[in-house]
């Protein structure tokens, strides 16, 4: 099919589950933050199913062709993983800077980065029992994670990175061992911090995808817009992930009105096309979507081409996420008849 549509991972989550006026109040969690759940512990994980029906109902009423489970149960993209590994001190965190320059407490490596058991395949599961649809499910990269901790182990951030992809790949294994179509990682941190990702990025990101049998997908991003405002007109790390072994990359042009002619640098590689503008809280009309996709097919054959939004939609209402959602199906409809 043409032009299929999906979100990039996250879906609002309700404001009966997490205090969204904390989660916004704040930069993105990179150590626990249990505070920020309204649900006392007994009764948190029944919440989190219930609120992940939700996710996936909205986006089976929009039209999406490939589902995520809307990473309800995180409190960031990243910490939920990152969290989990052996190696890392979460009860005595480090800290270090985010990408808006912001100083964050996040997990310190006092050991060999491991993986100890299975981290999302609950959730993956949960995700195929409650959809027909194609599923996608994300994991946070190795360059990402290491960037968002303190390394007081490792003698190289590459030993580390490689650590991390080694981690990460026992765990992108497991879930296509159990069902997954589309497994994607996030790095937004190889644009925050493209020399270092020259360095080491791509490499780790293919160890972490090495022996993977599946779709495979790599989200880079400018952050979220009610995080990070200001956006640049280009990416300062994108054509570097050509040498990636993923399937697919996901970028943003609405927001940032990208200029498209970097996407010839990626190959045959198929690309997620960020064409909703999550910094605005008006709902686009399905023909802007579908223009600001025509801006990509100009450098891009329409079989590469996916609709998602910009990035995460987790800071959105959710009436304008749905909205926003169900534009960007009717733009789909319009671009098939256009070019079947």
């Amino acid at each position: 099919m043409l032009f299929p549509t999906t979100i990039v991972g996250s879906y609002p989550q309700p404001d009966w589950l997490i205090d969204r006026e904390k989660l916004a109040g704040r930069f993105p969690p990179r150590v626990r933050a249990k505070e920020l759940w309204r649900i006392p512990e007994a009764y948190l994980h029944e919440a989190m199913e219930d609120a992940t029906i939700v996710a996936i109902r909205a986006q089976e009423r929009a039209g999406l062709d490939i589902i995520t489970d809307g990473e309800i149960r995180r409190e960031s993209y990243s910490n939920r993983i990152a969290t989990a590994l052996d190696g890392v001190d979460i009860d005595n965190p480090g800290t270090a800077l985010d990408r808006s320059g912001h100083p964050n407490p996040v997990p310190r490596i006092v050991g060999k980065i491991r993986r100890i058991k299975p981290i999302e395949v609950e959730d993956l599961l949960f995700l195929k029992k409650n959809t027909d649809r194609k599923v996608k499910i994300t994991v946070p990269g190795p360059f990402t994670m290491l960037q968002q901790a303190q390394n007081d182990f490792y003698a190289s951030e590459k030993e580390a990175a490689m650590d991390y992809a080694a981690a990460l790949n026992e765990e992108i294994k497991d879930l296509f061992a159990n069902g997954a179509d589309i497994v994607q990682v996030d790095e937004p941190y190889m644009q925050a911090r493209p020399e270092k990702a020259r360095e080491y990025g791509v490499e780790a990101l293919n160890r972490a995808l090495e022996g993977v049998q599946g779709q495979t997908a790599v989200h880079i991003c400018f952050g979220y817009a009610a995080v990070i405002h200001a956006r640049p007109s280009g990416y300062d790390f994108l054509p570097e992930l050509n040498q990636c072994s993923c399937n697919q990359v996901s970028v943003e042009t609405a927001q940032s009105n990208l200029d498209c002619t970097v996407l010839e640098t990626l190959g045959n590689k198929q690309i997620m096309v960020g064409c909703l503008d999550l910094s605005d809280m008006t709902v686009e009309t399905p023909e802007l979507v579908a223009e600001r996709v025509r801006k990509a097919l100009k450098h891009i054959k329409p079989e590469q081409v996916i609709l998602a939004p910009d990035c995460g939609m987790k800071y959105l209402p959710r009436e304008v996420a749905d909205g926003k959602l169900q534009a960007m199906v009717k733009a789909a409809e319009i671009l098939r008849k256009e070019y079947a």
